[in-house]
């Protein structure tokens, strides 16, 4: 496609840049074009960068990841710096060099984002998060894994200013406690998704009140979260009708006798019944599966 594109300026039977760049090229042609091939096409000519240009401003949806293994800063801001209508922000490759320096503006100049992804970004700080939730009222899913630089001040505040939030993802948040946590599900109320993943400080009065302020969760990872017990999947499972799946692996104090009513709804699961459990450990060890009268 972007061979096409080149070849397209020589002037044969017109110029490809002769279409309406904003009623045609933009939204009807470059957007099936992925972003690194659209960043070569702008040394084609002065033209042709002016039209990616024009483009980037009126991009909707920035994946980092499109570009290749790693992104340079420079390049970052320069993409970026004209677009104030972005819906979706993901910044997976952007690790080593992204701090608030880089990221404020952006958040700041864009007011309907709804999706944002930040898993891993470890240089970022507090106010990064307090920027978001003063910047973008509507949004709904936001990744903050491994992001062990939020706490629960700056929770409070993207719970306080984004309450449409459906999905949140807190894994190995590391500064949070069950209080942050509470503070967000009871501001926050439409939440479908959360993990609250390899947190060793949440335990069952936060998992209570999600369950009571988020009737409409289907979706709960507590992989990891030593100080959940079975009092708390209990209510999780009286309280969240619409629950699909549940991770609970390497929660030691989770039994069976909780999980036995989620398991009959159809609910799945990432741990198995200990029957099955039993079965797959003995045929590790025999080599073989024994054959068990499971009527008897």
């Amino acid at each position: 496609a972007l061979w096409c594109l080149m070849m397209s300026v020589t002037p044969t039977r017109g110029c490809l840049l002769d279409l309406p760049w904003e009623d045609i090229l933009v939204p009807h042609i470059l957007c099936h074009l992925p972003l690194e091939q659209l960043l070569s096409l702008q040394r084609v000519s002065k033209s042709f960068q002016s039209l990616i240009q024009l483009y980037l401003a009126n991009m909707r949806c920035f994946d980092s990841s499109q570009i290749g293994p790693a992104i340079p800063r420079a390049a970052f801001v320069n993409l970026l710096k004209d677009n104030e209508v972005l819906q979706q922000l993901a910044l997976q490759n952007c690790s080593d060099w992204l701090t608030d320096r880089e990221l404020l503006p952006v958040i700041g100049q864009n007011h309907h984002l709804h999706q944002i992804q930040l898993k891993g970004c470890a240089q970022l700080s507090r106010h990064a998060l307090v920027a978001i939730s003063l910047s973008c009222p509507n949004l709904r899913q936001l990744s903050l894994a491994h992001c062990e630089w939020v706490d629960s001040l700056s929770l409070r505040s993207l719970a306080d200013h984004c309450k449409a939030l459906e999905a949140v993802d807190l894994t190995a948040c590391r500064q949070l406690k069950d209080e942050a946590i509470c503070y967000l599900v009871q501001k926050c109320g439409r939440l479908k998704s959360l993990s609250l993943a390899v947190n060793a400080n949440v335990g069952d009065v936060a998992v209570e009140e999600t369950a009571k302020c988020c009737p409409e969760l289907e979706h709960l990872d507590l992989t990891g979260c030593l100080r959940v017990k079975n009092d708390s999947i209990r209510v999780l499972a009286e309280y969240c009708p619409k629950l699909r799946s549940l991770k609970v692996k390497h929660c030691h104090n989770v039994a069976e006798s909780s999980l036995s009513v989620l398991r009959s709804r159809g609910v799945e699961l990432d741990v198995e019944p200990p029957l099955q459990r039993a079965l797959v450990l003995l045929q590790d060890v025999v080599g073989f599966a024994p054959f068990i009268n499971l009527q008897i």
